[in-house]
C-alpha cells in the first residue's frame, strides 16, 4: 500500500476556540466543507463546554478506527452481524509532570443473529483492535470490554 496523507487545517476563532477542516472532506458538488468546532476542554482554564476538544478527538480516533477495522475484517471474514456500536473513554492524567492520554477504554457492542457466531465475533473484534492503525500509532494503553449479544427474534 502506498503512503497516504491526510490534511487538516485549524483556524483560531476566539478565546480558546477554533475550527478544524480538511480540504479532502469538502463536498465536490456543493463545495460545502465539513468543519468542526474545536476548543480547550472545560477542565482547563478558559475551556469551553459542548465543543469537541483534542482529547475527545483523540478518543474518537481510536474508537472510530476500531469500528472501521472491525467492518473491514468482518466483511473479509463474511461475518454477518446486525449492529455495531462502541462507547469509549479517554483517560487524561499527569505522568512524569506531563499531561498524557494514558488509556483509552473501548466498549464495543456487536449484535449478531446467530448464537453460534459469538466466539467468532469476539475474535474478530479482538483482531480489529490489534490491527487498528491508530491504536498501533499511539502509546496510550488500550483496553476493551466487549459485549456480544444475540438479536431477539
Amino acid at each position: 500500500m502506498d503512503k497516504h496523507t491526510y490534511n487538516v487545517n485549524i483556524n483560531w476563532i476566539e478565546d480558546r476556540k477554533g475550527t478544524m477542516c480538511s480540504p479532502e472532506l469538502t463536498n465536490d458538488e456543493t463545495q460545502e466543507s465539513n468543519c468542526v468546532e474545536v476548543a480547550t476542554p472545560p477542565e482547563f482554564p478558559g475551556g469551553m463546554k459542548h465543543i469537541w476538544s483534542p482529547e475527545h478527538l483523540f478518543t474518537a480516533a481510536v474508537s472510530s478506527c476500531l469500528m472501521t477495522t472491525f467492518l473491514a475484517i468482518a466483511e473479509y471474514s463474511k461475518l454477518e452481524f446486525v449492529s455495531f456500536k462502541c462507547g469509549s473513554k479517554g483517560i487524561l492524567e499527569k505522568v512524569d509532570g506531563k499531561f498524557v492520554m494514558s488509556e483509552i477504554v473501548l466498549f464495543p457492542e456487536v449484535v449478531i443473529a446467530d448464537e453460534s457466531k459469538r466466539e467468532r465475533t469476539e475474535r474478530i473484534v479482538e483482531k480489529a483492535e490489534k490491527a487498528c492503525l491508530i491504536s498501533n500509532s499511539i502509546t496510550s494503553k488500550i483496553t476493551m470490554e466487549v459485549k456480544i449479544s444475540v438479536q431477539n427474534n
